[in-house]
């Protein structure tokens, strides 16, 4: 009995110590080390509070409203999937920003002023929507499990955030919300397209966002065209001779392929060469090329982009590289054998490769 009195008054005062320090507060200026985006700057009078920014990755834009996908397809949180029909996932230099706006600014009025400026930098609107009209569950931001996907969810989960848990970034991206708007669209920049969404909502919380309570925020992704910083060096017939001869695979990063295409670039020829010299010093070996995914996409798309990939490898090293067809073998595992956790970039960048496997 003493026990139990002693865990509860212990449970109450860990509460009651969150409680005290941890609640939202509005702010009166950024958090540290932020900054606007030059292609979208803010609203007057609003503070970031949450940021992040990645020097490289993909990002997935929806062209149309989210759709219920099969009864027994869930994310991470178990909730229902949603996603568009239609959709273009970009790469490059991303920006993620969510500002707290200025008392009585409304989701629309915020929106409206982000749009203009999109337009007078002869950007393009590509999808626009509101409320229910967007799909998934409109009350929901990031968090939760066991119900619908809400659109926030279709970028990331709360668990994925940075944000410590009841900070201003959690509770700006976390709470229930009511009012959304949203937005996508392009802006023409030098080496090509940035693509930006832009998201708005007030905030709807009785306990530690409290603070945010009928809020406006605005959640900005910014994604600026990059060239990625190609660090993977290129392995040598020698060394995929010795990965091979030890645990019979050889995993390569220098094989590169347009987004959501099987077209090898040409920056792969270095790479294709490789492979080449390893199957010409071993004129018995054959093997298995397999195409591998992170798991951003659905599950089925991604098995079959791998596989696509795969052949055209084995396609391209017979026809340009005048390797025996017989010696190879195409095969995608999609994301059923990841190399490293897809829940931050650098992982899915570890998972996105090309494996040459001893077959014979």
């Amino acid at each position: 009995m003493l026990k139990s009195i002693a865990a509860l008054a212990g449970a109450m005062m860990l509460l009651g110590t969150a409680s005290a320090h941890a609640d939202a507060t509005i702010p009166g200026k950024d958090i540290a080390n932020t900054r606007d985006n030059a292609l979208l700057k803010r609203y007057e009078g609003s503070f970031i509070v949450s940021y992040e920014k990645l020097a490289f990755t993909d990002f997935k834009v929806p062209l149309s409203k989210l759709e219920k996908a099969g009864d027994d397809q869930r994310d991470r949180m178990n909730n229902q999937v949603f996603r568009p029909k239609e959709e273009i996932e970009v790469e490059g230099a991303r920006t993620r920003i969510a500002y707290l706006l200025p008392v009585e600014r409304s989701p629309l009025e915020v929106l409206r002023n982000y749009q203009d400026v999109v337009k007078a930098a002869g950007g393009e609107m590509l999808y626009a929507c509101k409320g229910e009209e967007c799909g998934g569950a409109p009350d929901r931001s990031s968090d939760g499990g066991g119900g619908d996907m809400s659109l926030m969810m279709y970028f990331f989960h709360a668990g994925q955030l940075k944000d410590a848990d009841f900070s201003n970034g959690k509770c700006a991206l976390a709470s229930s919300i009511d009012g959304q708007r949203f937005f996508a669209a392009k802006i023409p920049q030098d080496g090509g397209d940035a693509y930006v969404t832009v998201q708005t909502f007030q905030v709807k919380d009785d306990l530690y966002c409290k603070a945010f309570n009928e809020r406006t925020v605005a959640l900005v992704h910014i994604v600026e065209p990059k060239p990625r910083e190609q660090k993977m060096v290129v392995v040598k017939a020698d060394q995929m001779a010795r990965s091979i001869g030890a645990t019979g695979r050889v995993a390569l990063y220098g094989i590169f392929f347009d987004t959501a295409k099987a077209d090898l670039k040409p920056e792969s020829n270095p790479t294709l060469a490789e492979i080449t010299g390893l199957l010409s010093a071993d004129p018995k070996l054959a093997v298995l090329i397999v195409g591998h995914t992170d798991n951003q996409g659905a599950f089925d798309y991604n098995l079959d982009l791998s596989r696509r990939r795969a052949e055209a490898v084995v396609k391209t090293l017979a026809a340009n590289f005048r390797i025996d067809p017989r010696r190879l073998r195409a095969a995608g595992v999609g994301m059923m054998a990841p190399a490293a956790s897809n829940d931050a970039e650098d992982g899915r960048a570890k998972n996105r490769r090309v494996e040459v496997v001893k077959l014979n």
